[in-house]
This record gives structure tokens, C-alpha cells and sequence, in this order.
């Protein structure tokens, strides 16, 4: 199977981009790395990019456009949270290579704005034409913009990089001092990027019809928008995208692409099943403003966007008469739900995934305590372990943080894959010495809040943000929790963090079909992090009365680490979860190992799911059922 992977296993202590705390070793290491302004001349590590040709030729480019300020998100046209490098205008112009933040750029000043994960990324990577501001919020931007600029001044910004709530958000902050924004079609940013990667020659290609349910015109009438045609590309690393827009009507379909990388066979399949002018019809991409243009100038038109996710270039030229408007497209809600086939494909690629971590769990287990294992010789069995699959790596450590791996401390692996059929996220926390009562206490309560929504039962149409402290309550009784998200949507050889479906206030209620990751965890500062993470489904529930009802199914089989469980913790239908689910892996890896003669881990698997004692005889009342007696205690001395 061919598959990309886009994480892969990384100590806990250096996952500077998905945790929010550090070691104390990595502490130390980031005050020698880190930039000093204040010095006289400023010290500058080795990673500090020098941004001050680009920010003149920048400048100079502003100012015989008369532009005050101009924003710099780090998105794409399309909106994107994983970018080609071609779209990589923040790092080019900032030096800062992280996932999120947004630039601005005066005659007189440059600001980055990001989160915590970034901070001392930022310090690393940017030079000292820059500030750092440390918030990632719009009303953060807006506020530095009306202090350092003249009411009326002119704020530009590209506008296929802002959505049209971004857009509202700045224009609803910025009213109140007059400065105007002033959307620019061409991005300045390109005009100065002299070595501006091009775009990925690679064509476009559809997928197996094993992993499609109905044949192309059903699938038309069915679903919506690119994935509606079935085709991926390469446009973006480790996701299998490419740049496009539809335009589907009652009596016509418009794909606007890189025509000349589409291939013949595809441009055949595209047309087959139809009839002209329901054939799609294949448009220059850049044609995508002028085409729209033109359609809706026609009488009668009116147009259904998302603005969740629909760019403000393309909602401007919409009038408002003629626009159609709902949180998501019918695109994003179509999708989220999986027919009988992706479901299928998904689920057996979550247990093709599930070898390739058992395999890389069990290495790890016996080379690491022989204390000659690094970050970067781990990176590199994973490419050896994966490419039987094949895959490909990304996200390796690089040679300025390799460290010594050893069985002091608690890892975080956090790997997934893009298999023709569907996209795995799976995050497993393993120790491989003796860990603290904190640590093994704070694991469990961790698994209990996956368990506890994994095993719970809600009405079909239960929104996730409902649910979602069912992830949190264990860790909440002793004073812990966490500060990430509880989990998100994942497609079939799509995007790993698939909207809207997920656990927070704007995602949508869950239905059956649905897929969704389950991902508490904890992070003790400078100490250690836990997360642990599944892919699961909605399916139906079988309940005494009621109809309509769902549960969780978790599709990600890979156990979790034995010594890092107490027991006497979890209350007996917990217990009785873990083991129905170590019976499931089993069941569904094992045949899978036995195949292909991976005969030691199997025998791992097998030694890693044995069943725990059930409720009554060595675990201990859980903490929930004290809760109980001691309320029904509570209530008898009431009565009295």
C-alpha cells in the first residue's frame, strides 16, 4: 500500500509543536539557542534567517503603493492547515517556519504574532528586524495596528488568504479608528520571492475503484466538491491535495485546475457516465474569479458558499442579493459522513497502520534500554521499518536536537499515515524504565477520559463539545487537565484533521458514520506529557428503550503500555472496555502479523493485550464509585 507518513516517533521532551511544555534539558538548551536583541551587536543563533533583504525590497514595494501595513497570515488560497512550500510566504518573509502565525509589516516595524507551542521556535529562527508577539489572536493584531498607525492609514492584505470571517473580525476591530483595509489581488509577498518554489509538476490521479462505492455520476448526485470526483494530488507534502475549485450547478459542473496536469485517462474518466454539459468541465484555475464573475452576472443566479471556508476574494465579487451563506459548505457536512465503503477501507487501514507501530513500539522497547538509540537512529529505522510499506518520512529530529534516547523518561509517539484507502493518527505514551506514582497515575486517568467517551452513549445528533468532559473528568477529580483539543474529524486518504466533525463549540453534531479522533492527554511542565490518542467511529448503539442512539467504535488497534495502567483506578466497566478492546486487536492484528510472518510481534501483541482482572478481584473501588457511596452516605445522614 502506498502511504505518507507525517509524524513519527520524537521524545515526548522535544515535540515543541504539539506540546505546551519543555524539559528542563530542553529549557536549558533554548536559552543558548534563542536570539538576544539586547545586546550590542545582538548574538544570533546559527537558525536566525536573515529576512532584511526581503523586508526592504518588501517595504519598497508598500510604499509606491501607498500600503501603511500589510498582513501576512500563514495559510493559502485555500485556506489550508498544511501548506506547499510555495505558500510559505511567512517563513520566506519572517524566517519562522511554524505551522500558525501571522506577520505584519510596517515602514518602521515587523511583528510575528503566535501561540505558545512557537515561542521559542520564533526566538530561534528570526532575526532581530523582527518582534514577537506572544498571542495568536486577531483583537491582538488589530490592537498593535491602531497603535501604531494614523486613523485612515490603509491596511492591505492579500484576500485569497483570508477567510470572510478573518476579514469581518479585522474590519469589525479596526472601524473604531478609521484605518481602511484594502484587500490586494496580487500578494506582494510573490512579487519580491524571487526563488519562489513552483508548483508540483505532478499529475493528478484518481483513486482505486476498490476504495469507491459507486460508480462517478452516482457520486455527482451523492457528494459534493473535489472529493466528489475522487482524485488527489501532490500538491501539498504529506497530503494528497491539489490546488482546485468547483463550481456545481443545476446543469453544469466546473473544475478549475492545473489543466496541463491533468492526464488523459483522467480527463476521460471525468466524462464518463454524462452527458454533455453535465461532463465536468476542466477551467484554468487562475480562470476562477473571471468565470464566477461572468456566472453570476447572469439573472436568477444565486450562489451557496460556507464561509467557514470559502476565501474572501471569492465571496467579494458575490452580491449580497445573489449569496447564499451557511457556516459549512455542504461540501464539509456531505463528507464527514462515510458511506459502507470508506468506512471499510478506513477501518482495514487502521489495521495495516496498527503493524507498523507494533513493530516500531517492540524495537523501541528492546534497543532503547541498551542505551545506544538516538533521536535521529530511531528516525531512521522507521524509514528502513516503512518503507516495506512504502511510505515516506517527514517530521525527523534534526542533527541540532538529536539526543540520546534512554529509559528515564516517558515518550510521546505520535505517527500516522496516508494509505490509498483512508489516513491514520494514532498517539501511544510509553516508558521504558520505572515510572513515577504521578506519572502511572496521571497516564491512567488520561486512558479513563478515552475510555469514557469511547464507551459512551448519546443521541444521534448530540453535538461533540457536549461530551467532550467526559475526556477531561478523571484528570479534573485531582486537579489536572489539559489545554489542547479532545479531537477531529480524519478522511479517507484525506486530510488527518478533517472539519467540521470533533469535540469543540463550531463542529457539528455527531451522526453515524462520523470519524473522529479521541486524544485527552496531560502535560506537566518541564517534567513529562501523556497523550493518548484513537481513531474512532459513530455507530449505532443497541439500548433498552430508545432508538437513534450512538457510540464510539475505536478503529486504531495498538495497546497501551502495561506498566503505565493502575488498575485499581478504573471502575469495572472500564475495565470491562480495555479488555473487549484488547480482545478486538487480537482478533483483527493478530491474523494481519501472522501474515506477514511477524511472528515476535505478534507474540508481543499477544503479551501487551493479555486481559486485566476484572472488577472484584484485584482492582480496587474506583474513585467514581467512592464518589457514590459517599453520596448515598451523604444522603442517608440527611434523612436522619
Amino acid at each position: 500500500q502506498t502511504a505518507l507518513t507525517y509524524c513519527v516517533v520524537l521524545p515526548l521532551l522535544y515535540l515543541c509543536a504539539l506540546l505546551l511544555s519543555v524539559t528542563s534539558v530542553g529549557a536549558a538548551a533554548n536559552k543558548q539557542a534563542e536570539r538576544n536583541c539586547s545586546l550590542t551587536p545582538p548574538y544570533l543563533p546559527s537558525t536566525a534567517v536573515n529576512t532584511s533583504l526581503q523586508l526592504q525590497q518588501l517595504r519598497e514595494k508598500m510604499q509606491s503603493l501607498r500600503i501603511s501595513a500589510y498582513i501576512i497570515p500563514g495559510t493559502d488560497a485555500h485556506l489550508s492547515e498544511y501548506i506547499a512550500s510555495r505558500d510559505a510566504r511567512l517563513a520566506f518573509i519572517t524566517g519562522f517556519t511554524g505551522s500558525a502565525g501571522t506577520a505584519v509589516v510596517t515602514q518602521s516595524k515587523a511583528v510575528l504574532w503566535t501561540d505558545s507551542r512557537y515561542w521559542v521556535q520564533a526566538e530561534r529562527q528570526m532575526d532581530c528586524n523582527w518582534e514577537l508577539e506572544k498571542d495568536a489572536s486577531i483583537s491582538s493584531v488589530a490592537e498593535w495596528l491602531m497603535s501604531e498607525l494614523p486613523p485612515g492609514s490603509p491596511v492591505s492584505f492579500d484576500p485569497f488568504l483570508f477567510s470572510l470571517e478573518t476579514y469581518q473580525n479585522y474590519a469589525s476591530y479596526l472601524e473604531s479608528s478609521s484605518l481602511h483595509l484594502e484587500p490586494k489581488a496580487v500578494n506582494l509577498v510573490d512579487v519580491v520571492w524571487g526563488d519562489r518554489p513552483p508548483l508540483s509538476s505532478e499529475s493528478i490521479f484518481r483513486l482505486p475503484d476498490r476504495v469507491i462505492s459507486m460508480i462517478f455520476f452516482l457520486i455527482l448526485i451523492v457528494h459534493l466538491f473535489v472529493w466528489l470526483f475522487n482524485l488527489r494530488g501532490n500538491d501539498i507534502p504529506y497530503n494528497p491535495f491539489f490546488y482546485s475549485y468547483t463550481l456545481l450547478t443545476l446543469n453544469e459542473i466546473w473544475l478549475f485546475v492545473h489543466t496541463e496536469r491533468v492526464t488523459k485517462d483522467v480527463e476521460e474518466y471525468l466524462t464518463a457516465h454524462c452527458s454533455d454539459p453535465l461532463c465536468v468541465q476542466l477551467k484554468p484555475y487562475d480562470s476562477v474569479l473571471r468565470d464566477l464573475t461572468t456566472y453570476i452576472g447572469q439573472p436568477g443566479v444565486k450562489v451557496w458558499i460556507g464561509t467557514e471556508y470559502t476565501n474572501y476574494a471569492l465571496y467579494e465579487i458575490i452580491p449580497q442579493e445573489k449569496l447564499i451563506t451557511s457556516t459549512y459548505s455542504p461540501v464539509l457536512t456531505s463528507k464527514a459522513v462515510k458511506d459502507q465503503t470508506e468506512e471499510q477501507v478506513l477501518r482495514d487501514a487502521h489495521v495495516r497502520d496498527a503493524v507498523a507501530v507494533i513493530q516500531l513500539l517492540m524495537w523501541l522497547e528492546k534497543a532503547v534500554p541498551q542505551g545506544n538509540e538516538t533521536e535521529l537512529s530511531a528516525a531512521e529505522y522507521v524509514n528502513k521499518l516503512l518503507v516495506s510499506f512504502p511510505v515516506f518520512l517527514c517530521c525527523s529530529p534534526s542533527v541540532e536536537t538529536n539526543r540520546r534516547l534512554t529509559v528515564d523518561e516517558m515518550y510521546l509517539v505520535d505517527s500516522g499515515g496516508q494509505y490509498l484507502d483512508g489516513t491514520t493518527d494514532i498517539t501511544r505514551t510509553v516508558h521504558w524504565g520505572t515510572p513515577t506514582p504521578m506519572q502511572k497515575e496521571a497516564f491512567t486517568r488520561v486512558l479513563m477520559g478515552n475510555i469514557e467517551i469511547s464507551r459512551t452513549v448519546f443521541p444521534s445528533g448530540t453535538r461533540g463539545v457536549n461530551i467532550e468532559m467526559l475526556g477531561r473528568r478523571a484528570l479534573w477529580e485531582v486537579g489536572l487537565n489539559y489545554g489542547h483539543g479532545t479531537g477531529h474529524g480524519v478522511g479517507n486518504y484525506f486530510g488527518v484533521h478533517e472539519w467540521p466533525v470533533g469535540f469543540q463549540t463550531n463542529n457539528i453534531p455527531f451522526r453515524a458514520g462520523m470519524f473522529t479522533s479521541i486524544e485527552p492527554g496531560y502535560y506537566k511542565e518541564n517534567d513529562f506529557g501523556i497523550r493518548i490518542e484513537d481513531i474512532a467511529v459513530t455507530v449505532p448503539a443497541q439500548t433498552k428503550y430508545g432508538n437513534n442512539y450512538l457510540t464510539f467504535d475505536t478503529v486504531s488497534l495498538v495497546p497501551y503500555d502495561r506498566k503505565l495502567i493502575d488498575i485499581a483506578l478504573l471502575s469495572s466497566e472500564q475495565l470491562q472496555w480495555l479488555n473487549n478492546y484488547y480482545m478486538t486487536i487480537r482478533q483483527l492484528v493478530g491474523p494481519e502479523l501472522v501474515k506477514q510472518g511477524l511472528h515476535e510481534e505478534n507474540d508481543w501483541m499477544l503479551k501487551n493485550t493479555d486481559p486485566f482482572p476484572e472488577f472484584g478481584s484485584s482492582a480496587s473501588i474506583c474513585s467514581s464509585s467512592l464518589t457514590l457511596i459517599a453520596l448515598a452516605v451523604t444522603l442517608f445522614h440527611s434523612v436522619d
